[in-house]
């Protein structure tokens, strides 16, 4: 397969495009309905920043509710099975399956939670313009950013299912960060009977169940200074080996996320972990340290956005009594 289509911008000729949702939240339902009720397999290509990565996706929604499957093509082996709101990751080097909650907001998904705000900090500006994808007439159109505290996006759906099939993250002058793409799909009965079965056999590997604990972080003396439209979305406790944890909150705006994860500052494992800023492709992570705590922000928000989100953090233990 490939990437030169998928390296280069929506430069088709323009045509008429199919009609559309007058709201940009009926447009986002009806594209995440899509993505949470078809029948759909194919395999996608992930750019982040120098970084191009493959898998392929099935996604089938019968008796059970929805199933899903994801291979990772590229690298180590590893596959995700999932089963609504529940998922089994394989990792066959170390026979392992890691049992963890589901997110519905990945690829073709696009929403975290009911997006009811994304109005009021995005524009959404369909370009009356169509595009090909994967073999299929796709609209284009653009969620534009109102601020700097997010990046904006190109998307293109499906004209006839409403699937999301590209997806482009844009910074502030408009270009390209990073981006995600079908280059082949089947639609409702042409997907493939058995694609959904695993072609590792579990027998015997270890299993380990990541889950967490809800918390109230304020209760316990933290302060957050959250940016304008994100919103949390879930705090949790979690056990990260058998004297290690860590807290998390998770932000978003609705289609951008941010977590924040604080974890106990141990000299001798910490002590070469470096304070500041990193990114790849949109993913930006920013690090500092407080009192006796780690704090890591990390999201595909700009560098800024995740840095103001860390240093505005603050601990105050009375508050906790």
């Amino acid at each position: 397969m490939g990437l030169v289509w998928l390296l280069c911008g929506f430069v088709a000729p323009a045509v008429a495009a199919q009609p559309s949702p007058a709201k940009i939240s009926d447009f986002l339902s009806q594209v995440q309905a899509a993505a949470r009720t078809l029948d759909y397999s194919g395999v996608y290509i992930y750019q982040q920043g120098a970084a191009i990565q493959s898998a392929r996706l099935v996604h089938v929604v019968d008796g059970t509710g929805e199933r899903e499957r994801l291979e990772v093509l590229d690298g180590p082996a590893r596959e995700c099975l999932r089963q609504n709101d529940v998922e089994r990751c394989l990792q066959p080097d170390h026979k392992l399956v890691v049992v963890q909650p589901a997110r519905s907001d990945h690829f073709p998904g696009l929403m975290l939670g009911d997006g009811h705000t994304i109005a009021q900090h995005y524009e959404w500006k369909p370009s009356g313009r169509s595009y090909r994808v994967a073999g299929r007439d796709c609209s284009v159109s653009e969620l534009l950013a109102r601020d700097h505290l997010r990046y904006s996006y190109r998307i293109c759906t499906d004209q006839k299912t409403h699937l999301l099939l590209k997806w482009q993250t844009l910074d502030a002058r408009g270009h390209l960060i990073d981006q995600i793409a079908f280059g082949s799909i089947r639609l409702g009965t042409d997907v493939p009977s058995g694609s959904l079965d695993s072609r590792w056999n579990t027998q015997g590997w270890k299993t380990e169940t990541e889950s967490g604990t809800p918390t109230d972080l304020q209760a316990r003396g933290w302060r957050f200074s959250l940016p304008a439209g994100f919103a949390p979305v879930v705090q949790l406790s979690r056990k990260i080996g058998p004297s290690h944890g860590v807290d998390q909150l998770v932000l978003s705006d609705g289609l951008a996320a941010i977590s924040i994860f604080i974890e106990t500052f141990d000299p001798k494992r910490d002590q070469n972990v470096k304070q500041g800023g990193m990114r790849q492709g949109a993913l930006n992570i920013y690090r500092l340290r407080l009192a006796s705590y780690w704090l890591t922000a990390v999201g595909e928000v700009p560098a800024q956005t995740v840095r103001e989100v860390a240093r505005a953090v603050q601990y105050v233990p009375q508050a906790a009594h």
